[in-house]
């Protein structure tokens, strides 16, 4: 099997990867960078990003990720396409497997690999795909206006999509497996006020039905209890919002993560159990998830590689 040796290696795009390639490239460690199977990561399926400072009118998810792309290429990033599927991860002699057919061996690794959103499990779900069922509100909202939507979830990022969608749709169904809302005061505070959004407590669904994409959905109220109600719901679009998984199966063995899977950091700091190991984006983050804190540990993990790499003298 081919390998190659670098001092830096990225493992991911979007905010995250591409901001530390800019930082690694400008202290000259010549950064390798493989995009993943989203090259630019979650927010190139965002349609408007206007949160991000330096972008008074907003910007699209793909056009900031192409900017920050270009960046990282202006500053001596090798930026390449292809898929991470198997690591060794040993202080100063790390080996990163690509497409199952090239080893990467570097002498620090920035994990930017990002997290993945999760879906119910129902065969509708991919019947659906493209259809109907979406995991971004901000995405295909624009669809739906003046539509009957639902969204599945109860935490925070529930809440929001829920408002959100409220904005374009003519009505919005916001359900809920418990008997309450998990997310923060504030939010639930919202919802409850929007009249445009019914919350459905103690439901699950358990299918979508429609001839050329959603058309309704099939709920179940206290399933399972002896007061269980079986009812269809019209509805135009289907949104989940139940949280994401971090892509960090391959590095499990090797660096600790949470019961969900995100990577765990020395503190406020990127760095793994592994020296030489670094975590940034939403794969360590699952608190707040949002393009600028990425970017931030983006760059605070290459600080910290650069730093690694002149102490060892590699």
């Amino acid at each position: 099997m081919e390998i190659e040796k670098v001092r830096c290696l990225i493992i991911g795009s979007g905010p995250a990867g591409y901001t530390a390639a800019i930082y690694a490239g400008r202290a000259n460690l010549s950064p390798v960078l493989y995009e993943g199977l989203q090259p630019g990561g979650q927010l190139t399926t965002t349609t408007d990003i206007e949160n991000f400072p330096g972008y008074p009118e907003g910007i699209s998810g793909n056009e900031m990720m192409e900017d920050l792309r270009k960046q990282a290429t202006r500053f001596g990033a090798d930026i390449r396409f292809g898929i991470a599927t198997d690591a060794v991860l040993e202080e100063g002699k790390n080996r990163i497997t690509i497409d199952g057919k090239k080893v990467i061996e570097a002498s620090t690794v920035i994990i930017a690999t990002g997290a993945t959103a999760k879906y119910l499990g129902l065969e509708d779900e991919k019947k659906y795909a493209g259809m109907g069922v979406s995991a971004c509100a901000t995405c295909d909202g624009f669809f739906y206006r003046k539509k009957v939507v639902a969204v599945v979830g109860g935490g925070d990022t529930a809440c929001e999509e829920a408002i959100y969608l409220s904005g374009l749709a003519a009505k919005v169904y916001l359900i809920v497996r418990k008997p309450f809302l998990r997310a923060s005061n504030i939010m639930r505070e919202r919802v409850m006020k929007n009249e445009k959004i019914e919350v459905l407590f103690e439901t699950n669904t358990v299918g979508l039905f429609g001839d050329n994409g959603v058309e309704g959905v099939n709920l179940v109220k206290r399933w399972r209890e002896a007061d269980e109600e079986r009812y269809s719901l019209p509805i135009d679009g289907f949104f989940l919002a139940i949280g994401h998984n971090p892509n960090s199966e391959i590095f499990k063995p090797y660096i600790d993560t949470d019961e969900t899977g995100y990577i765990l950091t020395d503190g406020m700091t990127p760095r793994t159990k592994v020296p030489g190991v670094f975590a940034a984006g939403d794969v360590a983050d699952p608190l707040y998830r949002q393009a600028i804190t990425a970017a931030a540990s983006g760059c605070k993990s290459a600080l910290e590689a650069e730093r690694f790499l002149m102490e060892k003298g590699l």
